[in-house]
């Protein structure tokens, strides 16, 4: 971060602070055990703590001041209305002293792989900044903008929601110069109601670009496709096969580790491979492509930016160990990225069997089991010879296969993730292959320590 002076920050945030404002300020911090000295600490309050209550301590750690919503004794407030705010107030003003391109991307599913080949492509041409993790709410994408300095020339930011007006709120802040929406699901439906809901909130990315930044979507998704845009705005439509795109895919093969296609744009046509399985990989890339054709990047360059990505964590990470493949795709679920990962375990080559591991979607409010029942349609097209199911409404991925075909001796759902683990051990052989998918909240991934015998 480059230093601010507190004044500024005064200004930014339309604060009240009753001492001198000549400090210069060395960083922003939400968390004492990151306090540096002349860090400002910005005093947020959530469901179950209150930075109010550290405001002290961070004096004594060295802060030269803190954002406050109250006076709290023995402190240097500087007093706002709302500390949330003040952050994204902050961060808006330290973005707008970098005169660099700004990428946006959301979307219910895929956004971070999508983030990730995306600054891969742009790092082609500029020092790119990128959300690292899960820092892609309104805490965490504020923090990354901290993260600019004098080096980058350009940054690409993720954003996510679960409620309308938290994206508007980010892209306020963050100002994308080009902004991408992935694919309109159902994850956070719970809270907005339906999917048209969903589309609003998403599209509320361009709340804070300019009316001429470009927009990329995937025409493949139904309400993307049909989105009303302003017509003064460039917008940039991909898709897995639909010619009348402006990028579209086409001789899609799968190879052992990855995908061989030919990449067809307005100017002609370009060879590309992505080193992940999957078509929905293949619109992540497709993505990158168009923000690079936004940025003028050379599609050569383009594509040798795509080619440089590498599945890691726990989003579709391939393994293998002691002779059996694992797919863990742990981080979130909803029913299109369970029907990715299905996908991902019938093109994962293997000389054994196929375990399909399914956790919970969570989320998914009063029409849960009926998404559940839908996921478990697709498990016989993923060659699947096994499924293993833990989560209450589990059973009804079961429901759903057997619905379909599936022969429900083949079935078996777990009360306990020690369970399954003990299962898998026992079943597993090497030549295998075993997808783990769920919602980041059932931990599957603790099973497949567990099953692997490998440390956290």
């Amino acid at each position: 971060m480059e230093k601010l002076n507190l004044s500024e920050v005064i200004r930014a945030c339309h604060g009240s602070f009753g001492y001198p404002a000549d400090t210069e300020i060395s960083d922003i911090s939400t968390d004492t055990r990151t306090i540096k000295k002349n860090s400002l600490f910005i005093a947020l309050k959530g469901e179950r703590f209150d930075g109010h209550d550290f405001a002290v301590k961070a004096m004594e750690l060295g802060a030269a001041a803190v954002v406050t919503e109250r006076n709290v004794e023995g402190a240097k407030c500087l007093i706002v209305d709302s500390t949330a705010q003040a952050l994204l107030d902050i961060a808006g003003y330290y973005r707008d002293k970098f005169d660099i391109p700004v990428v946006g991307v959301t979307g219910s599913v895929g956004k971070t792989t999508t983030k990730d080949m995306i600054a891969l492509v742009v790092s082609q041409k500029y020092n790119t900044l990128k959300t690292q993790g899960n820092f892609n709410n309104e805490v965490g994408m504020p923090k990354t903008l901290f993260g600019l300095d004098g080096s980058h020339t350009a940054a690409v930011i993720e954003m996510g929601m679960s409620h309308k007006g938290e994206i508007s709120r980010m892209s306020m802040c963050c100002k994308p110069d080009v902004c991408v929406i992935t694919n309109i699901g159902v994850s956070h439906i719970e809270n907005l109601g339906s999917q048209e809901n969903i589309l609003k909130a998403k599209m509320e990315i361009l709340d804070g670009a300019k009316c001429d930044a470009p927009l990329v979507l995937c025409k493949d998704d139904k309400l993307l496709a049909k989105a009303e845009i302003y017509s003064g705005r460039k917008v940039y439509y991909y898709s897995a096969g639909k010619k009348d795109c402006d990028v579209y895919a086409s001789g899609i093969r799968t190879s052992e580790n990855g995908i061989d296609f030919t990449i067809n744009y307005i100017d002609g046509k370009i060879p590309a491979r992505i080193n992940c399985l999957g078509e929905h990989n293949v619109k992540n890339a497709l993505a990158a492509f168009c923000v690079g054709l936004a940025l003028d990047i050379p599609p050569e360059d383009i594509v040798s930016g795509i080619g440089l990505f590498r599945p890691e964590g726990m989003r579709q990470n391939i393994c293998e160990i002691g002779g059996v493949t694992y797919i863990l795709d742990c981080y979130n679920a909803a029913p299109d990225s369970m029907k990715a990962s299905l996908s991902v375990l019938a093109q994962t080559r293997c000389a054994g069997r196929r375990f399909c591991v399914l956790g919970d979607m969570l989320e998914l409010g009063k029409n849960s089991a009926k998404y559940h029942k839908t996921v478990g349609e697709y498990v016989p097209s993923s060659g699947a010879d096994e499924l293993l199911c833990f989560g209450e409404n589990s059973q009804f991925y079961i429901e759903g296969a057997c619905e379909k075909g599936y022969d429900r001796d083949h079935t078996r759902h777990f009360d306990s993730r020690e369970e399954l683990a003990d299962y898998l051990k026992s079943a597993v052989c090497p030549g295998d292959a075993v997808l783990f998918k769920g919602s980041r909240g059932m931990r599957l991934e603790e099973a497949f320590r567990l099953t692997a015998n490998v440390s956290q």
